[in-house]
């Protein structure tokens, strides 16, 4: 397939030129084997305003629990799910990288305690109900259809020319899953993500993995070129991504003697996505300082879903 036909929703400028280059490097120059890429999810891949995707699907778990359970309507994070309250969901990114996570531990133990005990397939099945069957707010489409269009033609671009892709979020790992495959032609065991702690139980027959009320990892900040090296073996020689948390990912993508290439999109287009630049002020910092590649919604893509 033509260049053009791959690349179809990125208009002709920097940005795609940069990136036709750089594969262009690659191809002549590096060993398929080597040729890693990382992906950021939310805002990188599909929307994540006006809230995050899974965070939509952990408040409706623990407003069930809530009603269930009136008492937890006293403790954060359900006091906020009763009461309405999304000045304190909308204050937690702000918070975390201002490196207070006070408000962000206590969500997290709410989402541990939301699916303790439930099944890894029950779970699953869960999130892919709602990817499939929830809409989003603004856009009125399914979750599944989110994911941004020059992205989707940018992973297909990357692997017809021999690159692995990896997805590696700060969102749930097995949230991820169940959709990865058909949202981005990347296979389940090539998403990196957040997780709990699991427990296998024998019932004498094929046995049962279960969630448990603890954090395993959270794949954030530098987190995240942990999980890949521990998935992968390997530096990315590209990685995208969107914000703060990011960081440190692209940061990893440096060799000394092979091509990279950082991305970092941009949310700057009101009419088609949400414009906003909150908890990607280091990022946006460094791209300046280090000529990284940085993607436009509005003067990049001739369409966003």
């Amino acid at each position: 397939m033509a260049e053009e036909q791959r690349l179809a929703s990125w208009r002709d400028g920097p940005a795609r030129h940069a990136i036709t280059a750089f594969v262009r490097r690659v191809v002549e120059s590096v060993p398929v084997a080597e040729r890693v890429a990382t992906f950021d999810n939310d805002g990188t891949l599909w929307c994540e305003k006006p809230m995050p995707i899974q965070l939509d699907f952990i408040l409706r778990r623990l407003a069930a629990m809530a009603q269930a359970t009136p008492e937890l309507c006293e403790r954060q994070p359900w006091k906020a799910v009763s009461s309405h309250d999304t000045g304190w969901f909308a204050s937690l990114t702000a918070q975390h990288y201002a490196g207070d996570d006070t408000h962000v531990h206590e969500l997290l133990a709410g989402i541990l305690a939301a699916y303790d005990g439930s099944g890894v397939e029950e779970f699953e099945d869960r999130a892919d109900g709602f990817l499939r069957g929830s809409r989003h707010p603004r856009f009125d489409r399914p979750y599944v259809e989110c994911g941004y269009a020059p992205m989707v033609e940018l992973l297909g671009y990357l692997r017809a020319n021999g690159f692995t892709t990896y997805i590696a979020s700060g969102g749930g790992r097995d949230f991820m899953r169940p959709i990865s495959q058909d949202m981005y032609g990347i296979p389940r065991e090539q998403v990196i993500g957040s997780s709990s702690t699991f427990a296998y139980t024998s019932d004498g027959h094929r046995g049962t993995i279960t969630h448990q009320p603890a954090a395993d990892y959270v794949d954030d900040g530098p987190e995240k070129p942990v999980r890949i090296w521990n998935r992968t073996g390997r530096r990315p020689i590209l990685a995208a991504g969107n914000s703060d948390g990011d960081v440190a990912m692209l940061e990893f993508t440096e060799h000394p003697a092979t091509p990279a290439l950082r991305l970092l999109v941009l949310h700057d287009d009101a009419d088609r996505e949400f414009a906003y630049t909150e908890g990607a002020e280091q990022a946006l910092a460094r791209a300046e300082k280090e000529a990284w590649t940085v993607v436009s919604m509005a003067d990049d893509w001739t369409t966003v879903f």
